[in-house]
């Protein structure tokens, strides 16, 4: 029966196929690491064994859930690439998949096999423009010896394998990796004898493999404006959405993707990258940093390919980021590393965006890191406001909202922000303002903040509501302490005719007899000014004290004047000391102020405000002498 199968193929010239088909199986399996009984864990390759020569096979993932081998072949070891005894492996990826795709973006974080041992994780490229198939391999106890934040001994640790599932044995893990801090993507110039060997220019270099940065529900405008923050972290910013959980999610396996959750909710953003090793409850990936942040606190979650885009300029993987399976706690030089368990905590932020077609409300959270919150958070207002349909160029944007921290008294925000002529988006105001804000509370000396939650309201009013300050003049220009005054300003709106507005004043009754007031007539940040630059200089006394300097802040839809006199003022923490003795002045003087201390001129005698439905800018002054 057999036999006659046998010469019935033949027949057919499918019989060679068959051997050829069944001779490439055999070949595959002596490449990868088998399957294995429970007891027989294949070790890792350590650096000093690694030859050029020698050949191998690296595990990801192009499409779907599928888990390909591709060939490799070590050219050499380039020592120091990466600082001091920081070496990388440099390798030639083979196969028609690797051949086509090169190194493709979320790539990174693959692990690298020579005769069954683990060697390493894919880690980085040639420099954009370059499909070749080469690539920088992070070893593998370089990566094992990063933080893991628990007691337990380094040799009793197992490491995962790709194709049987089973336990490995891992090397020592000895002290703890620097962390990076990534400025700009780092550039690592190969050695001419190294770029020659693998087919390359002579003044090729490596850099970091990028990381896919999915966006889901963003609007295009919002990732073309932040793109280019994300860029020097190596990250490609793409398209993409979120999977639904699956039950399997926390089942990861080197050559898996996963994914890292910057934000969630009604939109979505996370960096992805490939599995290198799973350790009891940890897993490695990536190869490299993400962020550089050190100690980390971002969820982590499940990723799911879709397909592999190729390209000469940057392939890339196209992901979806699955159910959320624990917390990534280290982002060093040689990896990331998470563990399977409870998500972190993150920031809710509930925004409403109010136009003239009626309101739209998101609700979204961010994770939450002195460096990277405020960037999310000015991402996310940015978005909210363009994702509208509603929403349209030529908008006077007016904010208001608080931002909730943990044992302190909530920030409020409230201003007005107008269009221009400048070729940005005009959502780019209000997202810049808020960022901002975030940042003096998280770069504050005093005390890491927690951010409890961030509530935004955007109004926008389809019109350009700015006036600029013209002149100012006071009916009388002498007055005695007591009296009423009017002071009348002239203010030109945008396009619009010149307009007066009267602010009624009075001067102090213990304002001195032949003395000249000034009276300041100002937008709010002329006011603002002098504050903030004691708060820029550390000299508060507290993150209490800021966020009270911050409230204080006065707003620019509000037309101020203010009568000032000719005393000295104290400004000592985010309190004003006006009307100071000489003599303290002098004491102060010949001790030199203290650090959270400075001086002005003159004393505030009085503040006026009348709200407008206009931004004012601009500022003069009117003289008044008291007789």
């Amino acid at each position: 029966m057999l036999s006659s199968c046998l010469r019935s193929l033949a027949s057919k010239g499918l019989f060679r196929h068959l051997v050829f088909f069944v001779v490439a199986l055999m070949l595959g399996s002596l490449a990868a690491p088998a399957v294995r009984a429970a007891g027989d864990q294949p070790p890792i390759l350590p650096l000093d064994q690694v030859k050029p020569g020698m050949r191998g096979v690296a595990y990801t993932i192009f499409a779907g859930d599928n888990i390909e081998p591709f060939d490799i072949e070590v050219i050499g070891i380039m020592p120091n690439l990466m600082g001091p005894k920081q070496s990388i492996i440099l390798i030639q990826l083979h196969g028609d998949k690797a051949e086509h795709t090169g190194v493709v973006a979320g790539m990174s974080g693959s692990p690298v096999y020579v005769d069954g041992k683990l060697m390493g994780a894919l880690s980085l490229k040639f420099g954009v423009f370059v499909k070749e198939p080469l690539a920088g391999v992070t070893p593998i106890e370089d990566i094992l010896s990063i933080p893991t934040g628990d007691s337990s001994n380094p040799k009793a640790l197992s490491v995962r394998s790709t194709a049987d599932n089973h336990v490995e044995p891992a090397a020592t893990i000895g002290g703890a990796a620097s962390s990076a801090s990534i400025s700009e993507l780092p550039h690592y110039p190969v050695p001419t004898q190294w770029a020659r060997a693998a087919g390359a220019s002579g003044d090729a270099y490596l850099e970091p493999i990028a990381a896919p940065l999915v966006f889901s529900g963003f609007a295009p405008a919002t990732v073309r404006q932040y793109a280019g923050e994300w860029a020097a972290y190596g990250m490609v910013a793409s398209a993409g959405g979120t999977a639904p959980p699956a039950s399997d999610d926390a089942k990861v396996v080197p050559g898996d993707m996963v994914s890292m959750v910057l934000v969630q909710g009604d939109i979505s953003m996370s960096a992805a990258c490939t599995v290198t090793a799973v350790t009891d409850d940890r897993v490695y990936a990536c190869g490299h940093p993400l962020f550089g942040l050190g100690s980390s606190n971002m969820p982590l979650a499940r990723g799911r390919t879709l397909t592999t885009l190729a390209s000469d300029f940057n392939s890339t993987k196209i992901v979806n980021a699955g159910g959320v399976i624990g917390t990534l706690t280290e982002d060093r030089l040689t990896a990331v590393m998470g563990r399977i368990g409870p998500a972190p905590q993150m920031i809710p932020v509930d925004l409403t965006v109010v136009t003239p077609a009626g309101e739209k409300h998101f609700h979204s959270e961010m994770f939450s890191n002195p460096k990277l919150t405020p960037l999310l958070m000015g991402l996310i207002a940015f978005n909210g406001l363009t994702q509208n349909t509603a929403y349209g160029e030529g908008s006077t944007m007016k904010l208001s909202g608080d931002i909730d921290i943990s044992g302190h008294s909530p920030v409020s925000l409230e201003d007005m922000y107008a269009p221009t002529d400048q070729f940005v988006p005009d959502g780019t105001f209000v997202a810049s303002s808020v960022q901002t804000t975030f940042t003096r509370i998280f770069s504050n000396p005093y005390e890491m903040p927690k951010i409890d939650k961030v509530s935004l309201r955007v109004e926008a009013i389809p019109d350009r509501r700015v006036a600029s300050i013209l002149n100012a003049w006071s009916e009388v220009s002498e007055a005695q302490p007591g009296d009423p005054v009017t002071i009348k300003v002239l203010l030109r709106p945008y396009r619009g005719t010149p307009m007066i507005r009267d602010v009624a004043i009075t001067i102090p009754p213990q304002a001195a007899r032949g003395s000249t007031l000034r009276v300041q007539v100002s937008d709010a940040d002329s006011l603002n000014r002098i504050p903030n630059l004691v708060a820029a200089q550390g000299r508060l006394g507290g993150l209490d004290q800021l966020i009270s300097l911050l409230n204080r802040e006065r707003r620019n839809n509000q037309l101020y004047v203010t009568l000032l006199k000719p005393t000295p003022t104290l400004l000592v923490e985010d309190k004003e000391l006006p009307d100071a003795p000489l003599s303290q002045i002098n004491v102060l003087d010949q001790k030199r102020l203290p650090g959270n201390s400075a001086l002005l001129r003159e004393s505030t005698a009085g503040e006026w405000s009348v709200r407008m439905d206009e931004i004012i800018s601009g500022s003069t002054s009117v003289f008044i002498k008291i007789k």
